[in-house]
Formats: C-alpha cells, sequence, structure tokens
C-alpha cells in the first residue's frame, strides 16, 4: 500500500495504554476464578477435573462394544485449544459449554449372563433311551418285568434312522449335552447309563434311578419310530396309575407342568413341529411305561423326533441340531426347577 507513513504515538499516550492492559488481566483472570467458584459440577470446595479422567471400574458383565471411546488428542491435557487464534493469542475466556448428545449409534448391550449357580443343590436325572449294545444281548433285555399295572421286555433295541444312525446314539449324545449345559448352571447331573453298560438297564431300574440318586426331576430322552410320512417331537407324561408296585399318583401333577415347559422350551430352541401322526398339540398321556409307572419324582419322555422321517432325520443326524435339542432340554429342566407356574390346559 502505498501513501504517507503514520507518525508514532506521543509517549504519554504508550504509558497510559501499557497500564490499562496491566490491570485489565489480574481482572480477567479473577473473573475466571470467580465463574469457576460458581460452577456446580463438583462438589464444593473441589477442584477442577483435568481435561482426561481415568475410566471407570466396569463389571465383569459389561460389553467393550458398549464403553465409550478413548479421548481424542484435544481431549488432553495440554493439547491445542482447535478454537484458539492461529497467531496463538489467548482466546476470549467464557464459560465451558457441554458438546452435543453424540448421535453415533452404540452396541447395545448384551442380556445379562445366566446365573452360573441358578440350579445349584440341585439334582436332575437324565434318562438316555435305550443302549448301544441292546441288540447283542436280545436274552437280557426280552425278559419281562413288572410295571405294576403289566409285564413288559426289559428294554428294547430302539429304533434307527434309514442310515443307520441309532436311537441309542443319539439319546446318549444328546443327553451328554444337556448334562454340560446344567452343570454349568450348577446343577448335579446324574445319567442312568453313560455308554458304561453292556446292555440296559431294564425299564424298571430306570424308574427307581431318580429315587436312587435323590433327583428332583427326571426326563427320558428318545427319538420315535413312528411310519415314515409323520414328523415331528411329542411329549409323553404319566398318566395316574395305582396298581400292583406302582403309585405315581403324587407326581403326576408336577409331571404335567414339566411336559408343559418341556414342550415349549424344546419346541422354541429346535423349531421342530408338533407331531403330525401321534398325540395332540405335542403332548401325549399314557399309563403303559414303566419309567413312568414306577417313578417317584416328577419325570416325563421326549419323543425328539421321528427317526424313520427323512427331515426329522436329516435334523436329528446335525450336531448343531442336536445341540439346540440338548439346550431346550436343559431350558426346561431349568424353568421347572426356578419358577412355580401354574399348570395351564393348552
Amino acid at each position: 500500500m502505498t501513501g504517507t507513513a503514520p507518525r508514532p504515538p506521543r509517549r504519554s499516550a504508550l504509558l497510559r495504554a501499557t497500564t490499562a492492559a496491566a490491570v485489565a488481566v489480574p481482572l480477567c483472570t479473577a473473573g475466571w476464578f470467580g465463574w469457576r467458584a460458581l460452577d456446580h459440577s463438583g462438589p464444593a470446595g473441589a477442584t477442577a477435573a483435568p481435561a482426561a479422567s481415568a475410566p471407570a471400574a466396569s463389571s465383569p458383565a459389561a460389553d467393550p462394544a458398549s464403553a465409550p471411546p478413548a479421548p481424542t488428542a484435544t481431549d488432553q491435557p495440554g493439547a491445542a485449544d482447535p478454537g484458539a487464534p492461529a497467531d496463538g493469542t489467548a482466546a476470549p475466556l467464557t464459560p465451558p459449554v457441554a458438546p452435543p448428545p453424540s448421535t453415533t449409534p452404540t452396541a447395545e448391550a448384551p442380556p445379562a449372563p445366566a446365573d452360573a449357580a441358578v440350579l445349584t443343590g440341585r439334582t436332575v436325572l437324565l434318562d438316555p433311551g435305550h443302549n448301544p449294545g441292546n441288540s447283542a444281548h436280545t436274552a437280557e433285555i426280552n425278559r419281562q418285568v413288572d410295571i405294576g399295572n403289566a409285564r413288559k421286555e426289559c428294554d428294547t433295541t430302539g429304533t434307527e434312522t434309514n442310515a443307520g444312525y441309532t436311537e441309542a446314539e443319539y439319546t446318549l449324545d444328546v443327553s451328554r449335552r444337556a448334562r454340560a449345559l446344567l452343570a454349568a448352571r450348577g446343577a448335579t447331573v446324574v445319567l442312568v447309563q453313560d455308554g458304561d453298560r453292556p446292555w440296559g438297564p431294564c425299564v424298571d431300574e430306570r424308574a427307581r434311578a431318580g429315587a436312587d440318586a435323590h433327583a428332583d426331576v427326571a426326563v427320558s430322552v428318545h427319538g420315535d419310530g413312528g411310519p415314515a410320512s409323520g414328523s415331528g417331537f411329542h411329549v409323553i407324561m404319566p398318566a395316574r396309575v395305582v396298581a400292583g408296585k406302582a403309585d405315581n399318583a403324587a407326581i403326576v401333577a408336577p409331571s404335567r407342568r414339566l411336559g408343559l415347559l418341556l414342550r415349549d422350551r424344546f419346541h422354541a430352541a429346535t423349531g421342530e413341529p408338533y407331531a403330525d401322526y401321534i398325540a395332540k398339540d405335542g403332548l401325549d398321556t399314557r399309563s403303559d411305561l414303566g419309567g413312568l409307572n414306577l417313578s417317584t419324582v416328577p419325570k416325563v419322555f421326549i419323543e425328539c423326533g421321528n427317526m424313520r422321517n427323512s427331515t426329522d432325520a436329516k435334523r436329528m443326524t446335525d450336531p448343531q441340531w442336536r445341540q439346540q435339542a440338548a439346550r431346550g432340554i436343559a431350558d426346561a429342566l431349568t424353568a421347572f426347577l426356578t419358577t412355580q407356574e401354574k399348570t395351564e390346559e393348552r
């Protein structure tokens, strides 16, 4: 720019400007301390919090994905103020303004884990139907035993899929999977047989096993051998039988509650439909099964599917589906032992 250069100010004017600046700085500083004294964000007398505070301790169940984001560089003590003028001079002193709410979606916290000790002190009996060795011990399993209102074979070989996957293999696998789930919830789990017997046991011994184990509840796991055109699962509950050595009157009502829970939880866990060739709405009541007639603890059978049906057989030979079946059984037993739901006619 061209033109005449300005004249320097007089000495008296420079002296007055310097004196005013010296007074203004302490007054601004005092004003800032006064404003902090009126800040109600902390207890009276507390010192100002540092720009980056230590993260609060989180519980073991906290979801790492939902933790607050790490402080950025401008959150750290001593970081440059992005609002300061570029020439390095101090920015005007104004009260801090709270940042606007974040619009970034945060991960939803997962549901609280199930109490690992929810079944502590409870005992569950799992009865894997049949035995892989039964077919080699026909004389033993054909022996007749007393079931209270009749006599029946000690045991049978069970059924199998068209490809040769046996019911005995299926029931033992699912029972072991359910045992692991229940044990993780604190239960003591007893299996009537764990692949450690050459055959059997007989149905009357299976019925006594619940009392022998001081079990609170029992489930017998099976796969059905129905007509190939039929599919689905069903739960068998005890009819009242008071005859001969059988008297199950005390367990009929709680067994029905267990049966309803098992039907609903198994269906929810596996997606398997109710049987369309037997029972009604997935429920059946029978008086010809020694394992139910002679039991003195609440007990039901579950026919997890029809192994003679190609669709059911495909599910039941899938390890992932068997894990779902085990979960449905474990969830029903857990609900039975931890709730007092009223039995409803459904």
